[in-house]
């Protein structure tokens, strides 16, 4: 039976632990193949699946942007044309430019969220990433995640929380 085709807007997975949220989440951003059928994606993928995942404790945070950006395909020019926009986002201030093996979860979260809608997602993969931060930071991520939805991006979100 054919799945259904998404071409942009929010796509909600909810249930309970242990059902295979996540590991759909993987096989949307190509960390994990199908072990039947087939799986199509289409356009440039954010996973944003557990923080800071790729993240080398010793680099700083500029590092480790520049080195997660071009995992996911962004030449070192384009990373640099977004890296101000990431540094705001972010909003970590000195530690930006320290290993994040310093950093808080919270300023682990706010990084990893940072990077990864810096690149213009066309799909944005998130797996509960958003219960790490203060309140302050998870408004303007999902005020990112709106706006990043009307540019016409599809977001998958898992959640065990129906709410």
């Amino acid at each position: 039976m054919p799945m259904p085709s998404f071409h942009s807007g929010f796509v909600s997975i909810v249930g309970r632990a242990n059902v295979g949220k996540s590991t759909l989440l993987n096989m949307i951003c190509g960390t994990l193949e199908p072990s039947a059928g087939e799986l199509e994606v289409h356009g440039r993928v954010a996973p944003m699946l557990t923080i800071g995942t790729g993240f080398s404790p010793e680099f700083s945070g500029r590092e480790n942007v520049l080195l997660n950006a071009t995992v996911l395909g962004l030449s070192r020019a384009e990373i640099l044309e977004r890296m101000q926009f990431i540094i705001d986002f972010a909003d970590i201030g000195e530690f930006f430019d320290q290993p994040v093996k310093r950093y808080s979860s919270g300023m682990y979260s706010r990084l990893a969220f940072s990077a990864a809608i810096a690149i213009d997602p066309e799909i944005l993969v998130m797996d509960e990433v958003l219960a790490v931060g203060d309140e302050a930071f998870t408004r303007k991520c999902f005020a990112r995640i709106e706006g990043i939805k009307e540019e016409g991006a599809t977001i998958f979100f898992a959640s065990h929380a129906a709410n």
